[in-house]
């Protein structure tokens, strides 16, 4: 067994602990404030056993002194529990509110920041992450569940010494809570299995629930009259869900309810044994009754907060470790700077990849130069594994085995962020940024966000880069008070380049338009212009390293794809590019292949060509073949 559990996690109480340091290493006041003030509310709450036991000793003697002392330490117990707890649920309060926002954002930046993008597609992982995601929102839980649970355990403690202060047998009525405490440890490990083993079904329902109550699917939903086969078949697998789930809880339940027997059995037999066989003073029955009564109170409240604490927040923080430990992972190796020139080119050496959780080769043993400067075009048929090519050149997946060099460097060993900041493209499934028009178009190039003058010395004065996103959520959501400005020189350069600017020019308030209709004041457009939108998005870095085209224009008819790249093509030969930079165009175009300076033709997962236009068509192989077919069709 390795340093992990045998469901892949890291161990409880370390990520217990790690979550614990992140909370103090952002609010240490609060959470020091919060901690203490639970144990203070503790110790008057767990005397009230003794005020107790001296007034029922005060009112059998007839004692007025021990009456009075006696009332008044149930009076002061009483009030000082209510203020400390009053007090440290204001300052609890405090403390989630500020460490909430702390945690969303941590998990957020993790899932972010992984290297790949593997963790978002394998099954397994999806259903973890899944988990994580539902409980993040209340993952600020497990703070206060850790300090209740050490306020009970202190209420514990001094409930035992008051016991043994009558006899010390009488802590032998601890071993009967242990089944409770074992049972409230095992009821949520073995409801947490079940809720692994049905999160496909429950993600699968969640899926369905969205399909059909979302505008995307809408109208295909409606014209395919599916949406009551949907509605039922979401409630199948929630039942196949929720099956797995009841059971676990059903038999949970019988155990632990046996385990709470036990504990009552014991607690008759402490007053039996405190009265009959010691023949004790009333006062010491007395204390015996009050204390066993809370001490059944505290077990009680203890095992709950366990149960909360290891079957809910304890698994949140398991998931949240596991998740630095992924992120972490991928970054391990990455000790060499991203180039900022390329002079020989990227390599591929023996390069093989089959996604995550299956063993199809998708590429399989392919070695490839791709020299610097050049374009290259990816041909293939449908599945030949030309988008798993470009998504390994983005470092979006490691390859199975093999190695890509940028250069000599091996590209495992350079910072995916680094790389990334030296890449740029453009995918054929694209996001939608309903973002105003500039701004869906800007994000392709943080830094230039808001090229423009007056933003830019206003950025510059203020020092501080995440203005721009501040200004951006904003006017995302219609509050920002935007003018129309139409010249904004990054942006617009790049919708020029992507012959986007007919979209643009279409738009009410041209570039400061809002999109997407669901916002105050935004449009629709149609998807052929999100995509040449998405496009100019890929364009707005002048000086990459990789520019990655894989089929950005597919909802764009041949003829306007054809004049956009031979424009691009042109204007890139034409200009003394000293990067070395690599354009890769992914396209079933061949009119538009045709312009670049290297061909890699992709078939059954290897290459079986790769050269010129005039070279591939003069050799007479698959090339030629699929280019005299798609030319036949024209004719």
């Amino acid at each position: 067994m390795s340093w992990r559990d045998a469901d892949g996690l890291p161990p409880a109480l370390s990520s217990m602990w790690r979550l614990c340091k992140l909370g103090y290493r952002h609010e240490p006041g609060l959470l020091l404030a919060a901690f203490l003030l639970s144990l203070l509310a503790a110790l008057p709450d767990a005397l009230i056993a003794v005020w107790l036991a001296l007034l029922g000793r005060a009112v059998l003697s007839g004692d007025r002194a021990l009456l009075l002392v006696a009332a008044f330490g149930l009076a002061a117990s009483a009030a000082a529990t209510w203020f400390l707890r009053t007090v440290s649920t204001r300052v609890q309060r405090r403390f989630r509110d500020k460490v909430t926002i702390t945690l969303e954002g941590h998990v957020a930046r993790l899932q972010a920041s992984v290297a790949t993008i593997a963790h978002q597609e394998r099954p397994e992982l999806l259903d973890r992450l899944a988990v994580l995601r539902n409980q993040v929102f209340v993952l600020d839980h497990m703070y206060m569940s850790v300090f209740s649970t050490c306020g009970w355990i202190l209420r514990l403690g001094v409930t035992v010494a008051l016991l043994m202060s009558v006899h010390p047998a009488l802590v032998l009525l601890v071993l009967f809570a242990v089944p409770t405490v074992a049972t409230a440890g095992w009821r949520p490990a073995v409801e947490k299995a079940a809720y692994e083993r049905g999160a496909a079904h429950e993600r699968l329902a969640r899926h369905l629930f969205v399909t059909v109550t979302t505008a995307a699917p809408g109208k295909e939903v409606r014209l395919a009259g599916i949406g009551d086969r949907l509605v039922r078949q979401r409630r199948t697998e929630w039942e196949r869900w929720y099956r797995l789930v009841s059971a676990a809880r059903r038999d949970s339940a019988v155990w632990h309810t046996l385990a709470w027997a036990v504990f009552g059995l014991g607690y008759v037999g402490a007053i039996v044994f405190v009265a009959s066989v010691l023949h004790a003073p009333s006062a010491s029955v007395l204390l015996v009754l009050a204390a066993g009564a809370r001490l059944s109170a505290y077990v009680g409240a203890t095992v709950g907060e366990i149960g909360f604490l290891r079957g809910i927040w304890m698994d949140g923080s398991r998931r949240l470790a596991w998740l630095e430990d992924y992120a972490a992972a991928m970054v391990a190796t990455a000790d060499q700077p991203a180039p900022d020139r390329l002079t020989r080119g990227i390599r591929l050496d023996h390069v093989s990849f089959a996604y995550p959780g299956t063993d199809r080769l998708v590429l399989d043993d392919v070695s490839l130069d791709l020299p610097a400067g050049a374009v290259v075009a990816i041909v293939g048929e449908n599945g030949a594994g030309k988008s798993t090519l470009v998504k390994l050149l983005c470092k979006l997946y490691a390859p199975t085995s093999g190695r890509i060099l940028v250069d000599d460097t091996d590209l495992a060993r350079i910072p995916a962020d680094e790389w990334r900041g030296r890449l740029a493209g453009a995918f054929q499934d694209f996001f939608r940024f309903e973002f105003r028009a500039r701004h869906t178009v800007g994000v392709g190039d943080v830094p230039r966000l808001d090229d423009e003058p007056a933003v830019m010395m206003a950025v510059g004065r203020a020092g501080a880069d995440d203005v721009r996103f501040e200004l951006l959520a904003r006017q995302s959501i219609g509050l920002g008070d935007v003018p129309r400005v139409d010249e904004v020189p990054a942006v617009r350069a790049a919708v020029d380049r992507a012959g986007a600017t007919d979209v643009v020019d279409k738009l009410a308030t041209g570039l400061s338009t809002q999109l997407g209709p669901t916002w105050p004041g935004g449009v629709e457009v149609s998807f052929g212009q999100w995509q040449k939108l998405a496009l100019a998005r890929g364009f707005m870095r002048d000086e990459p390293l990789l520019l990655a085209l894989d089929e950005p224009t597919a909802a764009l008819d041949a003829e306007t794809e054809h004049a956009l790249f031979e424009r691009y093509a042109a204007a890139l030969h034409a200009r003394d590019d000293a990067s070395g930079r690599i354009s890769i165009l992914v396209s079933h175009r061949f009119s538009t292949v045709r312009m670049a300076d290297y061909i890699v033709v992709l078939d059954g997962a290897r290459v079986v060509e790769a050269g010129s236009h005039d070279e591939l068509m003069a050799a007479g192989g698959t090339y030629a073949e699929l280019y005299q077919i798609q030319a036949a069709a024209y004719r």
